[in-house]
């Protein structure tokens, strides 16, 4: 099949199904939820840290060459700045939402227009967040359609459990559960729209691949090492503890796995 229908099929799956799939969690009680899904950011943080170190990182450093060492680094600086901006615009957003909702609280006249407000502030952040997991995802699949498949893998494990807090957030802004859904599931398709694109202008700079799968890597370390670990610590009892170390290895074995799969 054409390489540019796997970037749209699994930049989707991704973006759409990850969505999709995240709603299960909202049908269950909010008991067994609140148990399960700190076991899915555990596992989601093992596969990030594999696809970053295991596939992404070799393949670009293969890819440069050792002459090519110094600007991978530079890639890498300008991954994890670009991360760190994205996640202050996106914790703006959802700050200001809470603000909104809080003043909502307090003032029922203008409640409907302020959850409202929240409710898209939250679209808005998931949008650029998944334009930017397309473009991964192409980058990964424009080095070696392997690379692409483990890369979809680490974008839905992490996807998943972030689908759910925002699945929550919307239907707590006073939207029905389908509405909620359709939403939601409509910005997964910025993730396919951010994976074409990246097609299209790559496919014309190939020698940029390299680089762009550094950008990737620290993408990826970005979101383990500061949106996920942070959380992680929150419980620090020896029966958790030990529990999430065990996640974040099977994660990491699991992409581990793959890639020798498919280089085999």
């Amino acid at each position: 099949m054409p390489l540019l229908f796997w970037i749209i099929l699994c930049s989707a799956l991704g973006g759409i199904a990850s969505a999709a799939f995240a709603v299960v969690f909202l049908w269950v009680s909010e008991e067994r939820s609140a148990r399960v899904l700190p076991h899915f950011l555990s596992f989601a943080t093992g596969a990030l840290l594999g696809a970053a170190l295991l596939a992404l990182l070799p393949e670009a450093i293969e890819g440069a060459g050792v002459a090519g060492a110094h600007a991978l680094g530079w890639s890498l600086v300008l991954g994890l700045g670009v991360f760190f901006i994205i996640e202050k615009l996106v914790l703006w957003w959802h700050t200001h939402a809470h603000e909104e909702e809080r003043q909502a609280q307090g003032d029922d006249v203008h409640a409907h227009g302020r959850d409202h407000a929240s409710g898209v502030l939250v679209l808005v952040g998931d949008c650029l967040h998944n334009t930017l997991d397309g473009v991964l995802i192409a980058a990964a699949f424009l080095t070696d359609v392997s690379l692409g498949f483990v890369t979809t893998f680490a974008v839905a494990a992490h996807e998943i459990p972030h689908r759910v807090g925002d699945f929550a957030i919307l239907v707590h802004a006073g939207w029905t559960r389908k509405r909620a859904l359709v939403l939601n599931l409509a910005t997964g398709l910025a993730s396919v729209a951010g994976a074409v694109v990246a097609y299209f202008a790559l496919q014309r700079a190939l020698g940029f691949l390299p680089l762009a799968l550094a950008f990737a890597a620290a993408g990826f370390l970005y979101i383990a090492v500061a949106g996920l670990i942070p959380g992680l610590h929150r419980r620090s009892d020896p029966r958790t503890s030990f529990t999430q170390v065990g996640l974040i290895t099977a994660g990491i074995l699991v992409i581990a796995m793959a890639e020798r799969l498919t280089h085999s």
